[in-house]
């Protein structure tokens, strides 16, 4: 159980939290602000419209499937939609946490629909998919984190679509590691990604609730048990790092077994949310993903728009 639960204690469940709502009781109280700093040329996102979008989003809406894409108001929707693909969110559309860079509501989440993971696999099949990403919310209220639920979404997605690639992008699983470490190694993902999100002194602030040692932990393990899987992580610049301690979680990341990276820039969802101190330039970005390749990373992915499931399938070539 996190710092959070007495503070949604009597929130009727299902209620969401947003914005100013969610991060009111956050660790960094520095948050809200009438200024966001002005986008650079750099930072443009594609607007999202047309037939193949409006595909998408129906067949999500007919299985009443969620998609970070939509929830957490994630700049390239328009170009993954009108691509075909979409990120899935299981377990829900309320998040246990309340990560103040994130746009996924926080509240008291509603029971498990033991038919998603069914409906989960039919989207993909119907989408045609080959490579497909699901996410979730953290679910700190469940004895497993909800491991037992991704192995099922896993498990079915094979059943109906053999030939398609899963990368499953994880929670921490903080106080059921050891839990959801057995049940995954039952129905292991193609890849697993797990995000540190920022650097660790930044972690108060930026992930309330999660410990940085305790991620790194998770990859560890999982690649210890799981060799043939590589694992993956990821991180956004723009939050008041040094390159110098981004560059020693790289390292971190490279003794804890990680094989693919991808870096990005912040972008704030609302005034309520953590402010960007700065937008890294494409040039920092460049010389960022070439000192990764240095350190060892097999696959990186690093730019000001990418995001950890952006282009996954392009991220994992070669390596699966």
């Amino acid at each position: 159980m996190t710092d959070d639960a007495p503070r949604t204690k009597g929130l009727p469940i299902g209620k969401k939290l947003r914005d100013a709502d969610k991060v009111r009781h956050a660790e960094n109280h520095l948050i809200a602000s009438d200024q966001m700093l002005h986008k650079p040329d750099w930072i443009r996102a594609r607007i999202p419209s047309g037939a193949n979008v409006q595909r998408v989003r129906s067949i999500l809406r007919e299985r009443k499937l969620v998609t970070v894409c939509e929830e957490a108001s994630c700049p390239n929707l328009g170009e993954c939609f009108s691509g075909g693909t979409a990120t899935f969110m299981i377990m829900g559309d309320i998040c246990t946490r309340r990560c103040p860079f994130c746009d996924v509501a926080h509240g008291r989440p509603k029971p498990l629909d033991v038919d998603e993971p069914r409906l989960l696999a039919e989207a993909i099949a119907e989408l045609d998919l080959r490579y497909v990403v699901i996410t979730s919310v953290d679910r700190d209220d469940l004895f497993d984190g909800g491991a037992a639920h991704f192995a099922a979404c896993i498990r079915e997605t094979r059943k109906l679509n053999p030939a398609t690639t899963i990368e499953t992008l994880v929670p921490d699983f903080r106080g059921q590691l050891d839990i959801a470490l057995n049940i995954i190694a039952d129905e292991p993902p193609d890849i697993l990604n797990h995000n540190l999100e920022t650097v660790p002194r930044l972690y108060k602030s930026v992930r309330p609730g999660a410990i940085y040692e305790h991620s790194l932990l998770l990859m560890q393990r999982f690649a210890a048990a799981q060799p043939a899987v590589p694992t993956k992580s990821g991180l956004m610049l723009g939050l008041g790092e040094s390159r110098e301690e981004v560059v020693a979680v790289l390292k971190d990341l490279r003794a804890h077994g990680v094989l693919m990276l991808t870096l990005g820039q912040y972008l704030q969802p609302s005034k309520a949310h953590l402010p960007v101190q700065r937008f890294a330039t494409p040039a920092e970005f460049d010389e960022l993903a070439e000192t990764a390749k240095q350190l060892g990373f097999a696959q990186v992915a690093s730019g000001p728009m990418v995001r950890s499931s952006y282009h996954a399938d392009q991220q994992a070539e070669g390596l699966i």
